[in-house]
């Protein structure tokens, strides 16, 4: 039993030292999926002003992530132009992404600047970004992508 115990932990360290070095995914998809922005339609927030479900039927691939849209008409215009309608930070939390650090970036909590689509953590963590804008996206644009390398 002792010799199982051991080699359980020797194991366990081991995956760990793995996980570390690898690099972060581009496109955050949360452990147990390949679904960018949680399942929802990245483009709806453009055309439609508020987070959509995307659907099963209507995907395609981009930076190794599935990416979901509720017709086919948005995922046609992502298709053609995936730059314009992905979030930045890969859909990681841009208010993490200005301090350095990685985080999920939750659908329910967005903006569009520029004609850019921002995801962030969560409700306090969207209001603590939406201080300094600007400011906070100048911060991510310079740690990003180094910090998931």
């Amino acid at each position: 039993m002792k010799r199982l115990s051991i080699l359980f932990v020797a194991l366990f360290a081991g995956l760990v030292q793995i996980a570390a070095a690898k690099a972060a995914d581009p496109v955050y998809t949360g452990v147990f999926s390949n679904t960018a922005v949680g399942g929802y339609d990245p483009v709806a927030y453009f055309n439609e002003g508020a987070p959509v479900e995307g659907s099963k039927d209507f995907v395609t691939e981009y930076k190794g992530a599935e990416w979901r849209f509720s017709s086919a008409e948005n995922r046609d215009r992502f298709i053609a132009n995936p730059s314009a309608y992905a979030p930045q930070y890969g859909g990681y939390c841009a208010w993490a992404a200005a301090q350095g650090k990685l985080a999920k970036g939750d659908p329910a909590y967005w903006a569009i600047v520029n004609g850019r689509l921002y995801l962030n953590y969560d409700r306090k963590v969207q209001e603590m970004w939406e201080t300094d804008i600007p400011g906070f996206i100048m911060k991510a644009d310079a740690n990003w992508p180094a910090i998931i390398e």
